[in-house]
């Protein structure tokens, strides 16, 4: 992906390097307004970021899901107070 952009900053035209890589020039436009200006180490970095921001977004929903559970059985089983 870095290494399609960084053909495409030398000069080289979207179509061309896109059907090199095998997506469409659409995809290559997408990459560049997501990841141009950005090196390989950087890109990963924020995928990794994308990545755990994902997980840390589940661990909530199912959290959150827990403590209703739980909520709904205290109030069934009257132990509110």
């Amino acid at each position: 992906m870095i290494g399609a952009l960084k053909q495409l900053e030398a000069g080289r035209k979207a179509e061309d390097v896109a059907r090199e890589v095998g997506v469409s020039k659409y995809t290559i436009y997408a990459w560049k307004a997501k990841y141009g200006g950005m090196d390989v180490s950087e890109a990963q970095e924020a995928k990794q970021l994308r990545d755990e921001n994902v997980r840390l977004k589940k661990l909530v929903v199912d959290l959150s899901l827990d403590k209703e559970m739980l909520k709904a059985v205290i109030a069934k089983n009257g132990w509110s107070s």
